[in-house]
């Protein structure tokens, strides 16, 4: 089982994340739609998905529904752009089960102190 599904249509965000998880030894995979996420959860739930709210084709909030439709103890932290009060996105997020919001650009202490907590809070 993948601990780390990494969801993001920017293939630079996508590779940076998983290549900096990856040296914390954290198993990665990393998919670049919404689509490709539910197949993931679908064939082989990771523990833990980092999800961008801004996707091509279905979007994040949409995605994030599946996933916990589909697999409702997955833990999913929601990556934007956007400021949280925005369309009530941050509220929109807990509503449908994220447990956190991070912010573009991503900060790597702070997203490494909550993805490495928890992938151990098993």
């Amino acid at each position: 089982m993948a601990q780390l599904l990494i969801v993001d249509d920017e293939e630079d965000v996508r590779q940076f994340a998983a290549n900096f998880f990856r040296k914390r030894k954290v198993e990665v995979v990393s998919v670049s739609s919404g689509e490709e996420a539910i197949s993931v959860v679908e064939k082989d739930p990771p523990e833990l998905v980092l999800l961008d709210i801004k996707l091509t084709g279905m979007d994040g909030l949409e995605t994030l529904r599946l996933i916990k439709e589909k697999k409702s103890d997955i833990k999913v932290i929601m990556v934007t752009g956007r400021k949280p009060e925005e369309e009530n996105t941050l509220e929109r997020c807990k509503q449908l089960g994220a447990l956190n919001y991070i912010h573009k650009p991503l900060e790597l202490q702070e997203l490494e102190r909550i993805v490495l907590s928890l992938l151990e809070n098993k």
